[in-house]
């Protein structure tokens, strides 16, 4: 064990109880009167309306009938002694007897030594207490955690506005004993079990503890087989090491168990307290506790002594004093003018990266001296009247909240500051201009009265305490500059350093990390996956159904199940399909795995690691509609779940870590596998195919989807240990599907209906989020009540919404106005929140109302009442409407399940279309579903969850695709919905087509529409290029419109858009739009067909269609539509139902991923909704399983390959020679060796003679 370092200050221990915890004053009756019987010298104050002390005990009425200062403003106090350290639980205060003067608010402050005071806190900040309202009244205060002290103040805050401040008080409580140990920094307590060593499975130890220094050793006590436990002070936070039956290393070289508390050298007492019980510790540090498992193989703590408390014990006479005020602090302190040199010294400690620390102006004409902070950094600035200055800096980060010690020394021409006892380098004054010291020092700032050459500040004045403050070596009596007998000051608490650790606790959520100056906090939320001012707001959502309708597609997205509640992200997989949106997570072990050689008595167990906690996976789930694994099991001679009657061979582990003897398939309880509930197991006398026990292989596959046994965690297999005994599994990820709460909405029918919920419990951050949707006036969303906090969300008229809230400071209230009125019946969303350092509300996307958050005073929210959603506790004022997807701090609330039970209240919510009809975008339908809504893309030539998918093709020279018009055909895979709405009339009056084409090949034909009397529509290039659109109505009348406004044969994406209704005619070409007018009306007679890219019909072609038409349409098309038809959309999904035939090769693509691609080696591009890469495995083993059969299997299946390649190869080479028609089944390949070619053939755009331009050049 290293030698531990002892402290050489002042401090003083107090030992209530080595092993066992002291009581304290909630344990019995502490509740006696204090002062009553005190002499008037107990008493002392700030001043004195008669001059002399005066008694001031509750009910006094000799005298001045009580207390009342010489003038009446804020830096006055009373104040009084006890006599000896007492227990305080209780004050109570009177105004002064027979007059107006009383107190209507005051703070109390209490101290040892009549020095160093401290302010009584509660709730973590500087607690006001309520005064009287008249002179006679008592006014009584228990306080909510008792006091040790000697001396106590009251620090008077407010008072009668028509009197003085005036005052007569008493405190509660009882005397209070303890044993304390002083020591001289030399000496040490050594403490001996009565047996050499014990071991103790249980330990509670408790001290208290105070220190003008913040490092050294409190406490220490090790045994010889290396355990140790040890209290050690660090940089003002206690470190507590703690090991159990561990290697004996070095103290220095390991890293503390628990690290805890900040500014703990303030010199005042402090309590610690250890309680272990095995490996489970909790460190407490005042009121932070740390909870943590101790290092070491077993539970018991062997010592053979405690002790070894190096600290010494006296109380000092040091006076701090606090700066208040960034903008008006000062303290000015007289020097000796005229002194050939210059001395001053002091101790400081801040937050604050920036102030003026001193400034003065030096004598005979020698300049003014200025030290600062700047950027946390010590700066010494001497600036002289002409000539060179003098500049030191030195230190760093010292906004560190710990003392440090300044030294500034002037002598002979040299200038030496000294930061903590380490000298910076010395400046040398090469004018040899002398220095002589000032007659005014101004500490922490400049009066505004004063020109600059008698206080200089050119940063903000310093906030934080100064101490020991020494001139020209002499030391200053802070207490004469309190007095007002020396020097002056504004804005300072003397005999008080007020410093506060803003990040203890740190309220930075989510592992943000806290940095505070001397007023405020701020936390950096960089990587944790949360934002907002306290990192509260998880920036991921919480499920893939909210990715899906905020237009994600499919892919890896980070999923927070619990929103800013405490568990984190967890990365998924999202299959954004049409039907159901599917979240999978993986494991670890995704592979086929062989097992052999395990039994029973040395068991095969693999465990199954998602990359997330286990409270991650069941949040996840529970949140899921649906949740299921995969399971597959392949055994040859390895018996699975031994049915029908035998113990299990192989099971699972579950989510609660239990044992499930049941297989994919079955039910819980059931010890069977899925073929045994359908009856079809290869042998009936036994419940699993693997059961059978043969010497082929044979599987046992399935699902299990019972929820609160998944996720599958472990599987433990034991029967491949017999001869020609082994075994293969695989286990699938976890996938799950549905949002349970996304879409969970309830109806209030009437003003009177609510909903009821346990009281919202957010004492110090505060998160409410949902939609709602309304055609009332007005009424409350929710409200709950405490004692005088509560917390409201209302619309208080049909385009406001409020938030009210009260933490204990007075209502705080946010608006927001819509420039649109909310109640119409449409979703509309609301958040509100409220942290330590905002209240906030955000209405949809409007500008978010917010409004910062005093750093004083009350801050924990305290609700008692139930939580009230859609009315309030008076039944008044309540919502008409509708909620849906209630989240209070990130936990989801169930309202559909409560509304079952209340009257006036019914689940669900219809009419979601009405709000997001809008999101199925390219003639996609909306419809309604009791859950959410979905998109119909049957009239619609794209796909997807929003119908936004397109659907592409690569065609070559010979590709062909004729949609015929006939009887309505079903295009869903739902064959019994009505068709009717996508069948449209085959002699229209008007004609929509729209199209997207990438080519790089010219002439082309792109679409031809053809009329049972030879009439056509074609849309081509040309051979420049140009787009053209053909009008054949008879055989006399032709329309011809040409776009030449560029060469679309450039390896680019275009849309194509031509509307005709009556004579009107448009063409729209990308972002550009042409008209014209048919004269006379035209009417375009029944259609027989339609065709995309080559003609194979002898239909009558004129000679510039069929030039087009030489090698049809070489390129990628996409999102083809014809008034309610989707012809490519049919040939590629629906081939086996429609009117729809294929000539040629026909291979889906991506016109998109064509053009960023090269186009010389283009591919098709597969997608795939599995991103795991899951294979066919009707053949699972012919890699995992080595075995004779399979070899053979394998020997099998090449020659079988040969055999199809060679029978592959002849037909290729008979159907390049045959010109029938064919339809080819759709499937993706690689791109066409010829397309490959045609694309990589230059566009000759040379010959641009006008041979297809015939009537209109658009």
């Amino acid at each position: 064990m290293d030698s531990v370092p002892r402290l050489t200050s002042i401090l003083t221990l107090i030992l209530s109880g080595l092993w066992r915890l002291g009581l304290t004053a909630t344990n019995y009756n502490c509740d006696d009167p204090l002062a009553s019987f005190l002499s008037p010298k107990a008493f002392s104050s700030s001043s004195n309306l008669t001059g002399s002390s005066s008694q001031a005990q509750l009910n006094w009425r000799m005298g001045t009938g009580g207390w009342s200062p010489a003038d009446s403003n804020a830096q006055q106090w009373l104040q009084m002694d006890l006599g000896n350290r007492v227990e305080i639980t209780a004050v109570a205060t009177q105004g002064r007897y027979g007059s107006s003067d009383w107190v209507t608010s005051y703070r109390l402050m209490f101290s040892d030594t009549g020095h160093n005071w401290q302010q009584y806190k509660q709730e973590d900040s500087i607690w006001t207490f309520v005064g009287n309202m008249n002179a006679d009244s008592v006014v009584h205060h228990k306080l909510l955690y008792s006091v040790r002290t000697r001396f106590v103040r009251f620090v008077p805050l407010e008072w009668n506005p028509s009197g003085k401040i005036g005052m007569r008080v008493e405190v509660y409580g009882c005397s209070y004993k303890s044993d304390v140990a002083d020591f001289d920094g030399r000496s040490s307590l050594l403490y001996r079990f009565n047996q050499k060593m014990m071991s103790t499975l249980k330990d509670v130890i408790s001290l208290k503890f105070k220190s003008m220094q913040g490092d050294g050793v409190l406490f220490h006590g090790e045994g010889q087989r290396g355990d140790y436990i040890t209290l050690e002070l660090q940089k003002g936070r206690l470190a507590l090491y703690l090991n159990l039956d561990d290697s004996k290393a070095r103290l220095s070289s390991i890293a503390p168990s628990a690290i805890l508390g900040s500014l703990l050298d303030d010199q005042h007492w402090h309590s610690v307290l250890l309680e272990r019980v095995g490996k489970q510790a909790n460190f407490t540090v005042d009121t932070n506790t740390q909870h943590f498992r101790t290092k070491g193989e077993t539970d018991v703590l062997d010592i053979d002594y405690e002790g070894n408390v190096t600290f010494s014990c006296s109380e000092p006479q040091i006076v701090p004093i606090t700066f208040v005020n960034s903008r008006s602090s000062y303290l000015l302190l007289p020097g000796t003018p005229q002194i050939d040199g210059l001395s001053v010294s002091f101790q400081f400690r801040t937050w604050n990266r920036d102030g003026l620390l001193l400034s003065t102006e030096l004598s005979e004409g020698s300049g003014t001296l200025m030290l600062m902070l700047e950027g946390g950094t010590l700066r010494l600035l001497i600036k002289k009247v002409a000539g060179q200055g003098i500049e030191i800096l030195t230190g760093s980060d010292l906004n560190d909240g710990l003392w440090h010690s300044v030294s500034i020394n002037a002598r002979r021409n040299r200038v030496t500051l000294t930061l903590d006892n380490d000298a910076a380098s010395p400046a040398q004054d090469t004018s040899r201009l002398q220095i002589y010291s000032g007659n005014s020092y101004y500490f922490g700032g400049c009066p505004d009265n004063l020109t600059d050459s008698q206080c200089l500040n050119p940063i903000k004045a310093f906030q934080g305490c100064m101490r020991l403050i020494f001139i020209d070596n002499q030391p200053k009596d802070l207490i004469s500059v309190q007095q007002g007998s020396l020097g002056n000051f504004s804005d300072l608490h003397i005999d008080l350093c007020s410093i506060k650790d803003r990040c203890l606790p740190n309220y930075c959520e989510h592992g943000g990390h806290c940095a505070q100056s001397w007023t405020t906090f701020d936390c950096n939320c960089s990587d944790t996956g949360y934002t907002g001012a306290t990192c509260h707001d998880s920036i991921y959502e919480q499920s893939c159904e909210v990715y899906r309708y905020g237009g994600n597609k499919a892919g890896f997205f980070y999923v927070d199940s619990d929103g800013s509640g405490p568990l984190g992200p967890l990365q998924v997989y999202c299959n954004i399909t049409e039907d159901k949106i599917w979240m999978m997570v993986q494991h670890n072990n995704t592979e086929l795995t062989q097992v052999q050689g395990s039994n029973s008595e040395k068991p095969y167990t693999r465990t199954l690691n998602y990359g997330g906690s286990m409270e991650q996976l069941e949040a996840l789930i529970d949140g899921s509609e649906h949740c299921e694994q995969e399971v597959a099991y392949h055994c040859r001679r390895s018996r699975l779940l031994n049915t029908p009657d035998g113990a299990p061979f192989t099971w699972w582990i579950g989510r609660s870590n239990e044992k499930h003897p049941y297989w994919g398939g079955s039910v819980p309880g059931v010890q069977q596998c899925g073929c045994g509930l359908e009856e079809s197991c290869l042998d009936i006398r036994h419940f699993c195919n693997c059961d059978a026990d043969t010497e082929e292989w044979t599987k046992d596959t399935g699902f299990l989807s019972f929820k609160d046994h998944l996720p599958v965690t472990q599987i433990i297999i034991t029967d491949t240990n017999r001869s020609n005994s082994e075994a293969a599994w695989k286990i699938g990820p976890l996938r799950c599907y549905g949002d349970r709460h996304y879409w969970n909405a309830v109806s209030f029918s009437t003003e009177a209906s609510y909903l009821h919920f346990p009281t919202f419990h957010a004492e110090v951050s505060a998160d409410i989020s949902f939609f709602f949707k309304t055609t009332a006036l007005s009424g409350v969303f929710l409200e709950n009540l405490g004692i005088k906090d509560f917390i409201r969300l209302e619309m208080s008229s049909p385009s406001e919404v409020t938030f009210a809230i009260d933490v204990g400071n007075g209502p705080v209230e946010l608006l927001v106005q819509s420039p649109s009125p909310l109640n119409d019946n449409q979703w509309h969303y609301i958040r509100a929140e409220r942290n330590l350092k905002e209240t906030s509300l955000q209405v949809d996307s409007l500008p978010r109302s917010t409004r910062e958050t005093s750093e004083e005073g009350h801050f924990r929210l305290q609700l008692n009442s139930q939580l009230f959603v859609g009315g309030t506790s008076s039944r008044q004022k309540g919502f008409l409407g509708c909620i849906r997807s209630l989240h209070l701090n990130g936990q989801k609330v169930d309202l559909e399940e409560r509304a079952k039970v209340t009257s006036g209240v019914r689940p669900g919510c219809p009419g979601h279309c009405s709000s997001y009809g809008s999101n199925c975008h390219n003639g996609g339908k909306c419809v309604e579903k009791h859950s959410g809504y979905s998109c119909d893309c049957t009239n619609s030539p794209y796909e997807g969850p929003f119908c936004q998918k397109e659907i592409s093709a690569l065609f070559d020279s010979g590709s062909s695709v004729t949609y015929m018009f006939q009887e309505p055909y079903p295009v869903t895979k739902n064959t019994s919905l009505s068709s009717s709405a996508i069948y449209t009339d085959t002699a229209p009056s008007k004609e929509t087509i729209t199209l997207s084409f990438v080519t790089a090949h010219a002439p082309s034909l792109l679409v031809f529409l053809n009329s049972s009397s030879q009439d056509f529509l074609a849309i081509l290039l040309c051979k420049n290029g140009s787009l053209q659109v053909r009008y054949r109505l008879s055989k006399e009348e032709s329309h011809v419109f040409t776009i030449s406004t560029e060469n679309l044969a450039n390896r680019r994406v275009h849309q194509v858009k031509i509307s005709r209704e009556g004579p009107e005619l448009s063409i729209q070409v990308d972002q550009q739009l042409f008209s014209y007018n048919f004269s006379p009306e035209v009417e375009f007679r029944t259609a027989r067909s339609l065709i995309l890219g080559k003609v194979t019909e002898t239909l009558g072609l004129d000679p510039e269609v069929a030039r087009a038409n030489t090698l049809g349409f070489v390129g990628c098309l996409s999102s083809v539509q014809y008034n309610h038809i989707a012809p490519l959309k049919a040939a590629l999904r629906h081939a086996n139902i429609a009117p729809v035939t294929v000539q040629g090769t026909l291979t889906e693509s991506n016109c998109g991923s064509i053009v960023d691609s090269d186009m010389n080696a283009v591919t098709t591009v597969h997608s795939s909704s599995d991103p795991f890469g899951k294979t066919d495995e009707r053949e699972p083993l012919s890699n995992a399983v080595r075995s004779d059969s399979a070899i053979i299997g394998g020997v099998i299946a090449v020659v079988t390959f040969i055999t199809f390649c060679v029978i592959g190869i002849m037909t290729r080479f008979l159907y390049q020679h045959k010109q029938s028609r064919r339809t080819n089944q759709m499937k993706e390949k690689e791109y066409p060796e010829n397309l490959d070619s045609s694309f990589r053939n230059d566009i000759d755009l040379q010959n641009t003679a006008s041979e297809c331009k015939r009537e209109y050049f658009i």
